[in-house]
């Protein structure tokens, strides 16, 4: 049984001891270029400035606390345990242990090794548990703290199996002493628990010493060797050994400090402190802005635009109607026109807008033009937004005051999104929310006209499919426009 036991936990350790190194490593060096990211990363998972691996091993005494025997009578009766185990940190405060213990206890009135009469028990034990480690200390480290800590509290809770066999030695006058039942490792009936405590003291960076206090518990009334008779009915599945120990931990790896000893708020004091150490300039725009419109030429595709035009993000000075002349330079900013007008349309008697006959109509037709330029809609919705109504109730009045033959088109669109027959339907019905506000509000009826042209008047051509414009474009593609017959 000791051998064998003893083989599994050799077993299970040594690949976690061969795996475990330091994690992987970052050197901590001042920054070169760009490097003050660099440093305010190296403590990334993937880059780590602790060890999380250990080993740990001790020994110390051992006692029956409680059963039918127990070694706390007229005579203190000591036994003996050891304990190693493979230890990996998984925060700075929680842990695994992955743990072999053996050991041998004395309980009764005499102690067998005596070989003089009286009642007696022995127990030899090997066990295998996976342990949890709380580090009571670093959990309740106080966060305004920044000096380092030697001192560590720890608490220990788990299960594993457990392999023993116990002795019974009768009372008369010669000595004897008999098995009382042997359990194998990792039957159904060898399972137990342990938990425990103990205080950690930094020696080095490498080396902790640690006392602990652990209570084994076996649920088994036969574990103290006591059986028959010998049995108290008041301590059955009672038999707990209680163990004292003293031991070392050997932190594996490279770095200076181990994660349980780690401060969690070291990583941040170093990032501040790399950052206050260092003041790099961002330099933007490396080509710089030639044209002075607030596009980096890095990415400008119009490098020579007019001084005092307004430009979309690439650069590019703004079109609104799409007619070939600048908004800077267009005097109908909203209505499509020839460059040798400016910008303006041309009115049905061929004169220019603004000049000759008909140059009232335009100037009406262009003022509302631009006071309608806001009139946007929701996406797949015909529903007038109240933010819109001060523009519309302007255009009421311009409309009003305009030559009593001028007549006034309502055109209605959407964005690219959809199918082109559903919107056809939706831009004609914004078209006609409209004109029906302006009649309700004043506007003769027969003025106007509304039509619907779906996806097909767009005021950003550039936005089909509608995933290559950011979403403020694919609004204003959304809207309802006056165009003056």
């Amino acid at each position: 049984m000791k051998l064998n036991l003893a083989s599994v936990a050799l077993a299970l350790a040594l690949p976690a001891a061969m795996y475990g190194q330091d994690s992987i490593a970052a050197p901590v060096t001042p920054a070169a270029d760009g490097g003050v990211q660099n440093a305010l990363t190296s403590s990334a998972s993937k880059s780590k400035r602790f060890n999380d691996w250990a080993v740990s091993a001790g020994g110390g005494a051992a006692i029956m606390k409680t059963g039918s025997l127990n070694s706390i009578r007229d005579k203190k009766l000591i036994g003996w345990t050891g304990y190693f185990s493979i230890d990996k940190a998984l925060t700075h405060a929680f842990g695994l242990k992955l743990q072999y213990d053996k050991g041998e206890t004395r309980q009764g009135d005499v102690s067998t090794k005596d070989h003089v009469p009286g009642l007696g028990g022995r127990t030899q034990y090997d066990a295998i548990s996976l342990l949890g480690d709380l580090n009571f200390s670093n959990l309740f480290r106080r966060v305004d703290s920044r000096s380092a800590y030697r001192w560590a509290l720890h608490g220990y809770v788990g299960a594993g199996t457990l392999a023993y066999r116990s002795y019974l030695q009768e009372p008369g006058q010669k000595y004897n002493q008999s098995l009382t039942k042997e359990v194998k490792p990792f039957k159904f009936n060898s399972f137990f628990a342990q938990l425990g405590g103990g205080l950690k003291y930094k020696l080095t960076n490498s080396i902790d010493l640690e006392g602990r206090l652990m209570w084994l518990i076996s649920g088994d009334d036969q574990f103290d060797g006591s059986r028959g008779d010998y049995i108290n009915p008041a301590k059955i599945n009672q038999n707990d050994v209680m163990t004292g120990t003293l031991g070392l931990t050997y932190n594996i790896g490279k770095h200076q400090s181990h994660l349980f000893w780690h401060d969690p708020l070291q990583e941040i004091y170093y990032k501040l402190d790399i950052a206050e150490s260092r003041n790099q300039d961002i330099q933007v725009c490396k080509k710089g802005d030639a044209d002075n419109d607030g596009v980096c030429d890095d990415w400008d595709r119009e490098l020579n635009t007019p001084a005092g035009a307004r430009v979309d993000g690439s650069g590019r000075a703004l079109d609104t109607d799409l007619d070939g002349v600048i908004d800077l330079y267009d005097k109908c900013v909203t209505v499509p026109g020839p460059a040798s007008n400016n910008g303006c349309p041309i009115d049905g008697s061929g004169n220019f807008g603004g000049q000759g006959n008909g140059s009232g109509k335009n100037q009406v037709a262009t003022e509302v033009s631009r006071k309608l330029e806001g009139i946007e809609f929701d996406l797949n919705s015909d529903r007038i937004l109240s933010s819109n109504r001060e523009i519309l109730n302007s255009a009421v009045n311009y409309i009003n005051s305009s030559n009593t033959g001028t007549r006034y088109t309502v055109v209605g669109t959407t964005d690219t999104r959809g199918k082109a027959q559903y919107n056809k339907v939706l831009s004609q019905r914004r078209a006609n929310n409209v004109k029906s506000y302006l009649i309700r509000n004043g506007v003769s009826a027969s003025k106007l006209n509304a039509i619907g042209r779906g996806k097909s008047d767009l005021k950003y051509p550039e936005c089909n499919p509608a995933s290559k414009c950011p979403e403020w474009k694919n609004r204003a593609n959304r809207r309802v426009y006056f165009q003056q017959r």
